[in-house]
């Protein structure tokens, strides 16, 4: 859809299987293809999954100082620019508690308020901030972008990243925040713009690196950025419900908002002592069927055949990849449709201990330490010790021995049924 603004629209699917709006300036440059299997509209829910957020409730965080003229400042791990001025720092309000990220609601279009305040209402839900939300174009990469208070939406962060004040004055000063697999990976370097692509192209100084925890969601800035980049104002909330049961709560949260609005479970898997802790299937039992020995074969003869093409960031195939990537790829040419993202792709099927891995379960990883809880990286077991993975950037798809070391965050086997419906396929 083009408007009289020249601003390209069209719906994609964010990482928990929701649509976003994608904003793309007329002549800019065509963004990433949609992947194979996406749902292109809002409608429908995700199902059930396992209550297990990076962050729980928390004391009072002390600000992380801004060094002048350096970089790095911040919280552990998350890495902070130096830009902007005092008042914008003396602005923003300490962190008091963290709240844990449960539910996500996302519409093409602005949520009425009073939709917002029926959600706070509901029983089992402790917080919910209205935020905004699309897809846009972040140095050439088709990028799920959210506008936020600052003050009020980094205590739905992971803990890392929700601690480091400099981040958030950096973005209510005016810049992005990258996740950190994005800016690691992509190899983005602190102290430059980056070139943003709304309505109008814009260049906007890098916040710092740092990870919210909500699948997919690789960019933050203010609400008055995301104003100025078209974004639509307030057409997602994000739910925190830490004692509610989901699947009971994301009904009654879809009862109170408008036609078109979708709302779907965010969800970090655990590992206790080399087992998974609990099992997190979205859209189907946990005890559903898997592959069947076709469709593994299948599976595993693709994933095979990319041995040796180079890891590129955000790279879904043919010839190159990244880890969830190579996942999604090698799964199509067996006829099963996955979502993008290896935070999603943790939700395809119950959860199995290392005693009962077979070939084709997925093994997934904690790797982002400004969100120690967040899947962030996926591999494939292929039987006898081994795993194929889709590793970094410089280094191309390979087969190495599986690692269950302590950045192990569990097994999955997947249910073709519960990934396509995580994935926002009707059919699922």
């Amino acid at each position: 859809m083009l408007l009289g603004d020249g601003t390209r629209r069209t719906l994609v699917t964010l990482g928990t299987g929701l649509a976003l709006l994608t904003l793309t300036a007329a002549g800019s440059a065509s963004a990433r293809p949609v992947p194979a299997g996406a749902a292109l509209s809002t409608g429908g829910t995700v199902g059930t999954a396992s209550i297990g957020g990076a962050a729980g409730t928390a004391g009072l965080a002390q600000p992380d100082p801004i060094s002048p003229g350096t970089f790095g400042s911040g919280s552990g791990s998350v890495t902070v620019s130096h830009f902007g001025d005092s008042a914008s720092a003396a602005s923003l309000a300490p962190l008091r508690k963290l709240l844990q990220a449960d539910l996500f609601v996302v519409a093409p279009t602005a949520l009425p308020p009073a939709a917002a305040a029926a959600v706070r209402r509901l029983k089992g839900v402790t917080a919910a901030q209205q935020i905004d939300a699309a897809r846009i174009q972040v140095d050439g990469q088709l990028t799920a972008m959210l506008g936020v208070d600052p003050a009020q939406f980094r205590a739905f962060a992971a803990k890392p990243t929700a601690k480091s004040a400099g981040l958030w004055q950096n973005v209510a000063a005016g810049g992005v925040a990258m996740s950190y697999t994005m800016g690691k990976l992509d190899k983005v370097p602190l102290g430059r713009d980056l070139k943003v692509t709304g309505q109008r192209i814009e260049e906007l100084p890098l916040a710092g690196l740092g990870t919210v925890g909500i699948g997919g969601v690789d960019a933050v800035v203010s609400d008055a950025v995301a104003r100025s980049l078209g974004i639509p104002a307030g057409n997602a909330i994000v739910i925190s419900a830490p004692g509610a049961d989901l699947s009971t709560l994301m009904k009654r949260v879809k009862k109170v908002l408008p036609h078109g609005a979708a709302v779907a479970s965010l969800v970090a898997q655990k590992a206790t002592s080399g087992t998974v802790a609990a099992a997190g299937a979205a859209g189907g039992s946990a005890s559903g069927p898997g592959l069947s020995a076709a469709q593994t074969i299948a599976f595993l003869k693709a994933a095979e055949s990319r041995l040796g093409l180079p890891y590129v960031w955000g790279g879904d195939g043919p010839s190159v990849f990244d880890c969830s990537g190579l996942v999604q790829w090698s799964m199509a040419q067996a006829g099963v449709v996955m979502p993008r993202v290896a935070a999603d792709q943790a939700r395809t099927g119950p959860l199995v201990p290392i005693s009962e891995l077979q070939p084709g379960d997925l093994l997934f990883y904690h790797t982002d330490p400004t969100a120690p809880g967040y899947i962030s990286h996926v591999a494939i077991f292929l039987g006898d010790g081994k795993m194929l993975q889709a590793p970094q950037p410089g280094e191309d798809v390979e087969v190495v021995p599986a690692d269950f070391g302590s950045e192990f965050a569990g097994a999955v086997q997947v249910d073709p049924q519960a990934a396509a419906s995580v994935a926002g396929n009707p059919a699922g």
